[in-house]
Order: C-alpha cells, then sequence, then structure tokens
C-alpha cells in the first residue's frame, strides 16, 4: 500500500511539474542567434548574414502566452553590392498543447515588424558606402513547432516558419521614391526548420 501511494504521489508530481511550465502566471524567456558566411564565386568577399532576436512572454492562463522579440538584423551582401540592417519587434501570441510528460505541440502567431536602411557595398574591397534608402517591414506569421522539455524549466524547440504575409517598402534616399511589394505563402520546411531554447520561470 505505501508503495503504491508513494508511486502516486510520484506520477501526480511529475504531471504537476509538466503542467508547471506553462501554467498561468509563468514566464517565458529565449530567443534566437542566427549566422551565416557565404562565399558566392566571383565576388572578391563573403556575404556575411547576422541576427539576434531576444523574446520575452507571459502566461496569461494556462498554455497561453503572449510576449514579444526585440532584436536586430545584419546582412551584407557583397555579391550584390548592399548592406541592409534593420532593428525588428515582434510581439506575438502562443498557446501550448500537452502530447506527453515531456513534449508539447504549439502554435505561435506573430506581427514581425523591423524598420532599417540599405547601404551601398564596394564589391572590390568589401566597404561599405552611402546610404541608398530605407526600409520598412510589416508581416503576419503563424508557426507550429514541438518543444522537448528535458528538465521542469529548459525546453528545446523545433518549428517552421509556417504560413506568412509580408509588406516590404523601400524609400529611396535620394529621390524619396517607395517601391513596395507584398508576398504572401507556406514556407514550412522541414529540410531547414529552427532549432531553440526557452526557459520557463
Amino acid at each position: 500500500m505505501k508503495k503504491l501511494l508513494l508511486s502516486l504521489v510520484a506520477v501526480s508530481a511529475l504531471a504537476f511539474s509538466t503542467q508547471a511550465q506553462t501554467e498561468k502566471g509563468k514566464i517565458l524567456v529565449g530567443g534566437a542567434v542566427g549566422f551565416n558566411s557565404t562565399k558566392v564565386e566571383g565576388a572578391s568577399k563573403s556575404d556575411l548574414r547576422f541576427n539576434i532576436i531576444p523574446s520575452a512572454g507571459y502566461f496569461i492562463s494556462d498554455n497561453f502566452a503572449i510576449g514579444t522579440g526585440v532584436g536586430y538584423n545584419y546582412n551584407k551582401e557583397v555579391s550584390k553590392e548592399r548592406l541592409t540592417q534593420s532593428f525588428e519587434v515582434a510581439p506575438f501570441g502562443r498557446y501550448y498543447v500537452g502530447l506527453s510528460d515531456q513534449f508539447k505541440f504549439f502554435g505561435q502567431l506573430s506581427v514581425p515588424m523591423s524598420f532599417g536602411n540599405v547601404k551601398n557595398v564596394d564589391d572590390v574591397t568589401g566597404d561599405v558606402g552611402d546610404k541608398l534608402g530605407t526600409t520598412t517591414k510589416i508581416g503576419v506569421q503563424l508557426a507550429p513547432g514541438f518543444a522537448f522539455y528535458p528538465t521542469k524549466r529548459v525546453g528545446i524547440e523545433v518549428s517552421v516558419d509556417g504560413l506568412g504575409y509580408n509588406n516590404y517598402t523601400v524609400k529611396d534616399a535620394a529621390t524619396g521614391n517607395k517601391a513596395k511589394a507584398d508576398s504572401f505563402g507556406l514556407d514550412a520546411s522541414t529540410i531547414a526548420p529552427k532549432l531553440g531554447v526557452m526557459f520557463h520561470f
């Protein structure tokens, strides 16, 4: 009887600990960091891409969190003679569905907004030159993912971009003219998923 009681207590504690990760009042902290260097044939220098977007959220109810990411994107394309830099804000809402004690599925709806500029890059030296224009990008994205919890406070996540819409505007620095582009589509590639780590407190 004592062994049965202890077993029930252990199972209850495990169930509580996994639910406690996404219960009302908990805090979610994490983010994404990316780095890529590519040497295009014929280019004198490598293209360089870097981004860092830390994020934080709060569970306003069990399994449902709202929050935002704030970060910076840097994309120097010597092969295309341009440098794009932007500051990004991405408010989001995320809902979790428990699949087992250590696995959860989640869906995230976010509204990424970035504001930056485009500069000229010398294709021989790689030096950055004059500003060509300013950029604005506003979108909506619905992304699915899975979270694995090796411990009570750490979630290892795998997600894909999913369904998204983006409005991209470039304003020419010399003339003030604007060029706009809209894109909408599904980009749920399983070949290049995103890997991240989130901390629950």
